[in-house]
């Protein structure tokens, strides 16, 4: 479904990733897991088309989406939910879902997508008419992740879903995440939760220093001695 092949990422003079290369299977949960400043959050940005790499390509369904626009990618099927859920925190929970289908082709399906995510986030439904920003945090990434639905993605990416949460509503998170691949959708989750990320994922890329230097089944990673001793204190 995505080709990620050997793309390079600057900050300036910096060179954050370094030759990174992974691909995403359709219909599965796919997983990139390391410390804080690996790249991981890079990755996502890079694929989103907010950071553009200076060599590598990146294609999606088989065509090349390394030259386009955010909004194009977004049309094209990949939606990003950011680390720290960015939500409109004036607006209401359902003007913030409503935004999230603002390409034509989702504004086109907005009411089924609405009922469609209300189904998956009960509680939304509940809250639709609460200002955004008096949810409480276990409510905003669920908002945060319903409006990314709105636009009608193939694959999801999250970026840190259970940062700043409490342990029972990230369990709710994972949970919820596996809902979300059920219904047909592909994701790509970025997570600090080694242990609850690698439980849930199909296949799992582990991120050191802007490179891949391990991958697997989420499965074996587990059961993997450094992965062990590097991120779950075995």
């Amino acid at each position: 479904m995505l080709k990620v092949k050997g793309i390079d990422v600057y900050y300036g003079d910096v060179q954050v990733l370094r030759n990174v290369s992974f691909e995403i299977e359709e219909g599965q949960i796919t997983a990139i897991v390391g410390s804080n400043g690996a790249g991981k959050s890079t990755t996502l940005k890079t694929i989103a088309g907010l950071l553009r790499p200076k060599g590598g390509t990146i294609e999606f369904l088989g065509a090349s989406i390394v030259e386009l626009q955010p909004h194009e990618i977004v049309d094209k099927g990949i939606s990003l939910i950011p680390e720290g859920r960015m939500l409109f925190s004036r607006l209401t929970v359902l003007e913030n879902l409503r935004m999230g289908a603002y390409m034509p082709q989702a504004r086109r399906a907005r009411e089924g997508s609405l009922e469609w995510v209300f189904k998956l986030f009960p509680v939304l439904s509940e809250r639709k008419e609460q200002v955004a920003g008096t949810l409480s945090g276990g409510e905003q990434q669920m908002l945060a992740i319903a409006r990314g639905l709105m636009s009608k993605p193939k694959m999801l990416m999250l970026d840190e879903p259970s940062l700043g949460l409490a342990p029972k509503l990230v369990s709710d998170i994972f949970d919820l995440i596996g809902k979300i691949g059920n219904e047909g959708v592909s994701i790509l989750l970025v997570e600090q939760n080694v242990r609850k990320t690698l439980e849930q994922a199909d296949t799992a890329y582990v991120m050191e220093n802007g490179r891949i230097v391990l991958h697997g089944k989420g499965d074996d990673l587990l059961e993997d001695s450094s992965v062990k001793k590097a991120y779950l204190g075995v």
